[in-house]
């Protein structure tokens, strides 16, 4: 029974906050840590279940005075507007009852490399992270480049940024896949449209505790830094290339001068794409969880193509066409693609729930 589900919810969000000004919980700060994570996570879900549970004890109020001579009609009013709140509520709350991803609340490692494409899909490579830099921006959250390796005409073969905000795998989690771009290049004299390719991951960051490394199962090199034509960024070996020898995953990083620098953000991109492929496996072996997913997310999968010479953009996997794509790319405003795609995944999660 919903009432029932909703109370148990109440009780929990109350005992939470009562064991948040114990002196024990707050001398232990591993506890205190896990404990507020958890009532913020219930915090608007325990909300609305109080306001649920007020308006259902009205209804009984009310209907009890029904046959009340001087009060009926009032009850009756009252009824009709408390039953209509209700049952908008009501909505609400199950898609608050949706399971929520334990990443939700996570900062992310975004990372883009060009794909098919040339110079072109490293330029996109380029437009598209100052479109994410801009939402960034809306929202509030920090960005901050991780790494980066140019191309010779301005754009990117690949960048690495941190993304640290409230939500931020919530809102970015569903644009990792291919991206398809299909405009005139600049550097085209003829004018024919070219088409290429982006790839995109969204990499939860992870704790030390989320990922358990073996230090035998990691290959450290270290070589010296290279710019552009063999040219020597320093002068001595700072670069650090980590690879997880089970998986084969391979992380290098240079943009430091330090060696000690590069081998920590190294290790940080490592544990993202460990956890990352933990995702995906898990996903695999669960059919359930990979209902709820808007695509499966995997970097091969063609996600979306912005095709510039129509201002088009379309987000293949909820058939979302959009008139607007220059706009959307200069304001940095992507809610009107990542709404939809946000109310799909959690179409499929209420139609999970009535299975």
């Amino acid at each position: 029974m919903l009432s029932n589900k909703l109370q148990a919810i109440v009780d929990r969000y109350e005992a939470l906050a009562h064991a948040l000004t114990q002196p024990e919980v707050l001398a232990d700060i591993k506890q205190l840590t896990a404990l507020s994570k958890e009532q913020a996570g219930i915090e608007e879900l325990a909300q609305a279940a109080k306001t649920y549970l007020r308006l259902l004890e009205g209804i009984q109020e009310n209907k009890a005075l029904l046959e009340d001579k001087e009060l009926g009609e009032l009850a009756k009013e009252e009824l009709k507007s408390l039953e209509e709140e209700k049952n908008t509520l009501e909505e609400r709350i199950k898609v608050l009852l949706i399971p929520k991803d334990p990443n939700d609340n996570k900062n992310i490692y975004l990372e883009l490399r060009a794909g098919t494409g040339g110079d072109e899909a490293g330029i996109f490579v380029g437009d598209l992270f100052k479109a994410y830099c801009r939402y960034a921006d809306l929202k509030r959250w920090k960005v901050e480049i991780v790494s980066s390796s140019e191309n010779s005409v301005g754009g990117y073969k690949e960048m690495i940024a941190l993304i640290k905000g409230q939500g931020v795998y919530s809102r970015l989690k569903f644009e990792a896949g291919t991206h398809r771009v299909q405009r005139v290049p600049e550097t085209e004299s003829q004018g024919r449209i070219h088409t290429s390719a982006v790839t995109v991951a969204i990499m939860p960051e992870v704790d030390d505790v989320e990922v358990n490394i073996n230090p035998s199962d990691l290959r450290i090199e270290v070589f010296r830094a290279g710019g552009h034509g063999g040219q020597c960024v320093n002068t001595t070996d700072s670069a650090v290339r980590i690879t997880h020898v089970p998986t084969g995953i391979s992380v290098s990083m240079q943009d430091e001068k330090s060696q000690h620098k590069n081998r920590d953000k190294a290790l940080k991109i490592l544990k993202a794409r460990l956890y990352e492929k933990q995702i995906e496996e898990q996903q695999e072996a669960n059919s359930a969880s990979r209902k709820m997913q808007v695509g499966s997310g995997d970097r091969s999968e063609r996600i979306r193509t912005y095709n510039y010479p129509q201002n088009r953009l379309s987000d293949h996997r909820i058939n979302l066409t959009l008139y607007s794509l220059e706009e959307l790319m200069l304001s940095g405003n992507l809610d009107p693609v990542i709404e939809p795609l946000i109310a799909h995944a959690q179409a499929q999660g209420l139609e999970q729930q009535g299975e």
